[in-house]
């Protein structure tokens, strides 16, 4: 560090310089990312609020008031309006939150957990963080997590059961309802990762999608994940925790004698109000037929990428259920893709499980952008 300080003029130049050598989403070249440009209404609202802790809310009155309407109105989308929860950093936290809840309600000695093969590696931080065994179940035919798996791996220490609703590598919808009728006979705790699709599927749905029961409808269902900062369009970082019982968040609620409120249950201690007056300015502004609008307009591209990249002669890897396409050759390794692709410019990224070319549809990918990829991969 200098002396003397730099003029801001020159600050911001050297900036921009550092800026250059970053992609941006609106050039529509990165196409492996869950994340989008964020819509200008929730740039603004952010801006206003950069300020605020709702680590502290009793200093925050209004901010906390605003989290309040959008855990009402988050709720409301997912089948409960009477929910509780935060928003927070994302679904990595929530997860870690939802999975840290389950443990504490059970109080069991040896807690182990059960996710599918497809779920975010989320969960394997959730799991060494919190001392869980992580038992892994398998997928079906289709991707999605096999239930007779699910059923060999309940033991009495089984404290919690992860179903997903949009798998990060292929989009898949997991049964959630059955996943629903097994916790409540088992009396398990369920928790649902739709940290991606939790703002697609039920606007998809409202717009004629027949697309699965996955949210609070399903009483077997005790806690969701959703991220406003994905198909939500709230600048990063935003993620939503929403929990169907206060009692949830009470379990790991931590006493906090110096702040305005005694107690706290979120991982991060000082946490922006500035992502939740994003989410609400969005919610407003956009209305369920502004999110309509834009998970149909992604999955409509998605089914023109998908017919694009079988005419050039790939395989699909599953049919889309939401806007992921995953695809992969006979003829050439899915790295040797990948590295030709992305020496044209286009930033994909790869699938694990199965191995395959990733493209996530998200609302920055215009038309235009998907026909230029479909043109290149025709020629590599």
């Amino acid at each position: 560090m200098q002396d003397k300080g730099i003029p801001k003029e020159q600050i911001y130049q050297m900036l921009r310089k550092y800026k250059n050598n970053d992609l941006t989403h609106r050039s529509g070249k990165i196409l492996g990312s869950m994340c989008t440009c964020p819509d200008p209404v929730g740039v603004k609202a952010y801006s206003m609020f950069l300020e605020s802790n709702l680590g502290d809310p009793g200093l925050f009155p209004g901010t906390k008031a605003l989290e309040n309407e959008v855990i009402a109105m988050l709720g409301e989308i997912l089948g409960k309006k009477d929910v509780h929860g935060h928003i927070i950093t994302g679904g990595t936290e929530a997860n870690l939150m939802a999975m840290r809840a389950a443990r504490n309600l059970c109080n069991v000695k040896d807690p182990e957990i059960i996710v599918p093969k497809s779920a975010h590696f989320s969960f394997k931080k959730a799991a060494d963080m919190l001392c869980l065994d992580l038992k892994v179940a398998d997928l079906d035919e289709d991707y999605k997590m096999d239930l007779a798996s699910v059923e060999n791996l309940i033991s009495p220490n089984t404290v919690s059961v992860v179903g997903v609703a949009g798998t990060t590598e292929l989009g898949k919808i997991d049964p959630i309802s059955d996943l629903s009728n097994i916790c409540l006979e088992n009396d398990i705790y369920l928790h649902v990762d739709a940290a991606f699709g939790g703002y697609s599927i039920p606007f998809l749905k409202d717009v004629g999608y027949d697309l699965p029961e996955f949210d609070f409808s399903l009483p077997g269902v005790s806690s969701i994940t959703i991220d406003p900062h994905k198909m939500g369009l709230a600048p990063i970082p935003t993620g939503g925790i929403l929990f169907r019982e206060r009692k949830f968040l009470e379990v790991m609620a931590i006493e906090t004698p110096y702040l305005t409120e005694d107690l706290q249950s979120t991982v991060v201690g000082t946490r922006t109000g500035a992502a939740t007056a994003a989410t609400w300015a969005l919610l407003k502004y956009l209305g369920r037929g502004g999110y309509q609008e834009v998970s149909r307009k992604c999955m409509e591209i998605t089914y023109i990428l998908a017919e694009g990249v079988e005419k050039a002669g790939f395989e699909l890897i599953t049919h889309p259920e939401l806007n992921i396409v995953a695809f992969r050759s006979s003829e050439i390794s899915v790295e040797e893709i990948a590295r030709k692709l992305e020496n044209k410019g286009w930033a994909v990224s790869l699938a694990s499980y199965p191995k395959a070319i990733r493209i996530i549809v998200m609302p920055h990918l215009k038309l235009e952008h998907i026909e230029a990829f479909i043109n290149d991969l025709n020629h590599i």
